[in-house]
């Protein structure tokens, strides 16, 4: 159980241990709706961070298409609870029944939320990869973020994917075409992103980011997580949702690839250096900081972080 708990610190996206402090103790639900396109919505959580009493797990951003057979929603949140919350939020905007859930990947505050769709016959999909992890995990999650949130999250019903996606698989939905990108495992195995490319809208869950640092995690690929970005960043996207944080452009894509390939390129050339990696996290600060502080929030926080799992990968 120590094992699956430290897993799951890991999985809820490695996105910080803090939270927004502007997020009251006391603070219910807002599952508030953002238009993005003429049928595309989000619903973006003001939580960063690990599920906790205050955010009562609610700490990552759901997305949903409006078709003309129903809606198509991307990732569910940490509970069931909070699932029920989306699905009510949905309903704010149309009345037609959530008929496709896509799971970005197998991160526990993407998908159990899932059980909030059984009702609507909804059909679950995600690679085979992730739901591989997620059937390991089992109720590891559910149980570790009760705890964490004190019981906020309470006792989520496991709802699995049941269709696995191919690479490169494209769909119609309603009316609305669809291609699934694998990241190659670049932020977890098996996480994906869905390109509308008649809209030229990019969503992903963690492989993403806006105005926070790229989420490395000890079982991603950081040179997939590089080529991935510059991959898609040629699809020249005019607006991409992440998995955390607001609404953003390729050239936030572009910034992350850069920024990951910099600290990737010194981190090699330090460890083949024989450098320690205070060495190279005092270098990488210094040399890179100047351009890409001003443009994260958390880059200080993190570049600690991001050097020191790359010197991992050398050894």
């Amino acid at each position: 159980m120590l094992k699956t708990f430290k897993r799951i610190i890991t999985f809820t996206c490695l996105v910080g241990s803090t939270f927004s402090s502007a997020w009251a103790e006391n603070a219910i639900f807002d599952f508030s709706v953002t238009p993005i396109a003429d049928n595309v919505y989000s619903i973006v959580s003001p939580s960063f961070g690990l599920p906790t009493p205050e955010n009562k797990g609610w700490n990552s951003n759901s997305h949903f298409v409006v078709t003309d057979k129903g809606v198509l929603l991307f990732d569910t949140g940490s509970s069931e609870i909070i699932g029920n919350e989306i699905k009510k939020a949905i309903k704010s905007v149309t009345q037609k029944p959530v008929r496709w859930v896509v799971n970005s990947h197998s991160h526990a505050d993407h998908w159990l939320g899932n059980a909030g769709f059984s009702d609507t016959g909804a059909e679950i999909i995600a690679s085979a990869r992730a739901v591989t992890i997620m059937k390991e995990d089992g109720q590891g999650p559910v149980d570790a973020f009760s705890r964490m949130t004190k019981g906020a999250t309470g006792s989520t019903h496991i709802v699995y994917p049941t269709l696995l996606l191919t690479q490169g698989e494209k769909r119609n939905f309603g009316g609305v075409d669809v291609e699934f990108i694998f990241s190659n495992d670049a932020h977890s195995p098996g996480d994906l992103l869905m390109w509308l490319p008649k809209q030229k809208i990019l969503i992903g869950g963690d492989v993403l980011s806006s105005q926070w640092m790229p989420i490395l995690t000890y079982h991603g690929n950081v040179p997939h997580l590089i080529d991935t970005l510059y991959s898609v960043v040629k699809l020249q996207p005019d607006i991409v949702l992440t998995g955390h944080g607001e609404a953003t452009t390729a050239k936030s894509i572009k910034r992350d690839a850069d920024l990951v390939a910099g600290v990737w390129k010194r981190v090699k050339e330090g460890h083949q250096d024989d450098k320690k990696p205070n060495e190279i996290i005092l270098a990488v600060s210094d040399e890179l900081g100047p351009k890409y502080r001003p443009l994260y929030q958390n880059f200080d926080s993190e570049i600690k972080r991001h050097v020191e799992l790359m010197y991992k990968r050398q050894q």
